[in-house]
């Protein structure tokens, strides 16, 4: 009996072991991550109680010192660019190895590996779009026609492998055990493949959307609804530019026709309202030091660990500072002894969609230019985790990848899609940031900039010796007027871009007579420019609160621009809300609520600090107002693009009575007073709800930015209800899920000066202290001290490192 009973306890023993390894559904093994040796106990630690004294790097050709400063900001002193860059590629693996294979994982379209089926058609679309197709073309690319950029990104990938081949399963970060994997080898493709993920986060199309809206309205609203330039251009570049170039002619070809249908097809996801950016320079003769500042604060996704890992990278030839992405060398925002530069995405239609017409089922040819082409294929093997793996054929033409077909996200097997996007072209983006790294003067700025292809970016500069410049950079096609804004005819050759604009010819200034450079996402050049240029999400409020504060100011010092980043003044708000009061006032109020609201209202005063209620009434005001008015478009299936808040507002200010107001299936004829009143009834009982339940209705509370672990359902590591301010097309463009990645603003003075920030931390384990203690003082729109530190400052230090080969 005494055996029969130890029999029965080792056999539950076993099988409780078993269970314990197992990973069940999406469940990880539970007895590893409990393991208190290995499991995730080991991932509660600090860095800098961690801390090594010597660490043994191979390929090194001499020592290199890092030191940390009391934030956990490396700062890393190297003899030459080869040690620099492999110890770059080591320390930020120590840090950040999750999130940079985690995301170029996302980017070839692989999380299926680690997440299983769930993710099936998100990586096929990204398949499909051909980022990885893409990041190969770079990598070839570069190995061959820049062979010194190639050796660097080795070096890089280099000391990423050997910090993984040293790392122990204990220190192994705590994502890879939740979800079950282990983390594989990075290579210079990867470095590539990160640069495209870039690129298609931020670039976007709406040319189906397009196609739909200008049948459903017809012609003429579409133009009206949707001019080329706004009344209030305010551009990037200076109206006042002269440009002093002979330009490419690209005529408009006759009988030009698109197609007659509507489209029922689901479009490639587009940036998220808010993705966007400011930067700006202004001389010394604006500013209180004679010296010039330059600003930059990149709007993307708020995000832990952050999209940027802060760094300090110096050889005896140069020191650079400022926000790298982990994955890739090099500052890619920031400064050195000598220049500053920054970026905000430039929105320009890059992406091209063709009709394709294959010869049958087989799709091995299509009808381009009254003949039949071979069609290339490219089997994309995508490993699903606990199924088998699943093998998407995709079909190339010479526009490029054919994205929807009968296989995938098609309503009809007759009608295929095909991109064309210059992300896929052979370029070395990498080179630019390197570059920058080392530049001394506007003239190494503009030849950095010539290595630039993809996604479209405002790069704004400046220099110790006075100059400011911004010029608006990447690969633009030659079009003919109008040419990508709908789908196009791909058997039809006059269809084809025409070449590419000359680098030289790609909209910039150097030293305007106004005394600043910026940009904030809207239009790069009014219409004196002589190529075709379209996006259909230009920005129209914050470059208009920009340009005019910076035209106002004069004695400008760091803590100005400081302000001018964090300012909260709803421009939208100011030139809307007086339109729609006016329209009020012939309305009888009899809900105490409502009056209230209304008082509120009138004597807002525009501003979007956190604690005030007025920015949550008039946002919930507006969005009932916008859906009244346009939602009636809005078809289930059927992609169409509304217009945006500046014609909106334009339409209720100057045609209050228009048809297109109207909703045709309502037996009301609506016109602007009846779409206030209506929609200002929903507010109304929107917020008396919201207060019930939520205590409050202030705009902190009402907004509730949030700063998302990279894995969504990861909450705990995840950051609720940040208390802050600003909002979507606010300078301070704070939303609920976007808003100031970076800030940076430096003075290059004899001395630089120089202050940053990011909402997040250094460190990429949720365990560290470092994680996320820079959040607080970000939405308080406070900064770091970011000067350059010399190799032997002792100020603040955490603590020291040295590589040994």
């Amino acid at each position: 009996m005494r055996y029969l009973g130890f029999l029965v306890s080792l056999f539950v023993s076993i099988l409780l072991g078993a269970i314990l390894n197992m990973q069940i559904g999406s469940v990880p093994p539970i007895g590893k991550l409990l393991d208190p040796n290995h499991g995730f106990w080991q991932n509660c630690y600090s860095e800098d109680r961690l801390a090594q004294e010597f660490v043994s790097l191979q390929g090194l050709s001499a020592p290199v010192k890092v030191v940390y400063d009391e934030h956990l900001v490396p700062h890393i002193f190297a003899q030459n660019e080869s040690d620099l860059y492999r110890t770059q590629g080591y320390v930020t693996a120590q840090h950040r190895l999750w999130q940079m294979e985690f995301q170029t994982m996302a980017a070839a379209g692989r999380i299926s590996e680690i997440v299983g089926p769930v993710a099936l058609e998100l990586d096929r679309m990204t398949r499909r779009k051909g980022l990885a197709y893409s990041a190969e073309q770079a990598e070839k690319f570069i190995q061959k026609e820049h062979p010194d950029t190639y050796r660097l990104m080795e070096a890089y990938a280099d000391g990423v492998n050997q910090y993984i081949a040293q790392l122990s399963k204990a220190r192994t970060p705590l994502e890879y055990k939740i979800l079950n994997y282990e983390p594989e080898q990075w290579s210079v493709y990867k470095s590539a493949l990160l640069l495209k993920y870039m690129a298609d986060m931020l670039v976007g199309d709406r040319d189906l959307d397009y196609t739909n809206t200008r049948k459903l309205i017809g012609q003429e609203w579409f133009a009206k609804l949707f001019p080329e330039f706004p009344a209030e251009n305010d551009p990037v570049i200076e109206k006042e530019r002269v440009w002093d170039f002979q330009a490419i002619q690209v005529p408009l070809p006759e009988g030009i026709n698109y197609p007659d249908s509507l489209i029922v097809q689901e479009p490639l996801p587009n940036p998220e309202d808010g993705v966007g950016s400011n930067n700006w320079a202004v001389s010394g003769k604006k500013t209180k030091s004679g010296n010039p500042i330059l600003a930059n604060d990149p709007h993307l996704s708020l995000n832990l660990p952050s999209l940027w890992y802060a760094m300090q990278l110096s050889t005896p030839d140069h020191s650079a500072k400022g926000a790298t992405l982990p994955g890739a060398l090099g500052i890619i925002s920031g400064f050195n002894q000598n220049i500053a530069w920054g970026v905000t995405n430039a929105t320009r239609d890059l992406r091209d969609w063709y009709l394709i017409q294959f010869k049958d089922a087989s799709r091995k040819e299509y009808f381009y230019n009254n003949q039949w082409i071979p069609t290339t294929f490219r089997v994309e093997e995508i490993k699903v985790k606990g199924q088998e793996i699943y093998y998407d054929t995709v079909a190339y033409t010479h526009h490029g990848p054919v994205v929807f077909d009968k296989s995938f996200r098609s309503n009809r097997q007759d009608v295929n899609f095909s991109l064309k996007w210059t992300a896929h072209m052979e370029s070395n983006e990498q080179q630019t940031f390197l570059s920058l790294n080392k530049g001394k003067n506007h003239a190494d700025y503009l030849e950095a900039l010539d290595f630039y292809t993809s996604p479209a970016q405002n790069f704004v500069f400046a220099s110790r010796g006075g100059d400011i410049a911004m010029k608006v950079q990447g690969r633009f096609p030659l079009k003919w007027k109008g040419q990508g804004k709908f789908l196009m005819d791909g058997s039809d050759p006059r269809y084809e871009w025409s070449g590419f604009i000359p680098f030289e010819q790609n909209p910039s200034t150097l030293n305007p007579e106004r005394g600043f450079v910026s940009s904030a996402n809207q239009h790069s050049v009014d219409q004196s420019y002589p190529y075709y240029i379209f996006d259909n999400s230009f920005e129209h409020y914050r470059n208009r609160r920009l340009n005019a504060k910076l035209y106002e100011m004069s004695g400008i010092t760091l803590d100005d621009m400081k302000s001018l980043q964090f300012d909260n003044f709803h421009l939208h708000a100011a030139e809307a809300l007086p339109i729609m009061l006016g329209l009020m006032d012939s309305v009888s109020i009899s809900n105490p609520n409502a009056e209230k609201f209304l008082a509120k209202l009138r004597s807002w005063n525009y501003n979007t600090f956190p604690n005030q209620e007025e920015p949550t009434l008039f946002h919930s005001w507006w969005k009932h107002l916008y859906d009244g008015i346009w939602g009636k478009w809005r078809k289930e299936k059927l992609p169409v693009v509304l217009p945006n808040k500046y014609e909106t507002t334009r339409l209720l200010r100057d045609e209050p009575f228009s048809t297109v107001l109207d909703d045709p299936k309502t037996e009301t004829i609506e016109t602007a007073q009846i779409l206030v009143e209506d929609s200002f009834g929903k507010m109304v009982a929107e917020i008396e709800k919201w207060d019930a339940e939520n205590g409050d209705y202030t705009w902190a509370n009402y907004k509730g930015t949030s700063i998302n672990h990279l894995v969504p359902t990861f909450k705990s590591f995840s950051y609720d209800k940040v208390y802050t301010g600003g909002g979507a097309g606010i300078l301070n463009a704070t939303s609920e899920r976007n808003g100031a990645s970076w800030r940076m603003v430096v003075e290059l003075g004899d001395e630089v000066m120089a202050f940053g920030i990011y909402p997040g931390g250094q460190s990429g384990n949720p365990g560290s202290k470092f994680y996320d203690n820079f959040i607080k003082r970000w939405a308080n729109g406070e900064y770091l001290n970011f000067d350059l530190r010399k190799a032997d400052d002792l100020e603040g230090v955490l603590f020291e490192t040295e590589f040994r080969n």
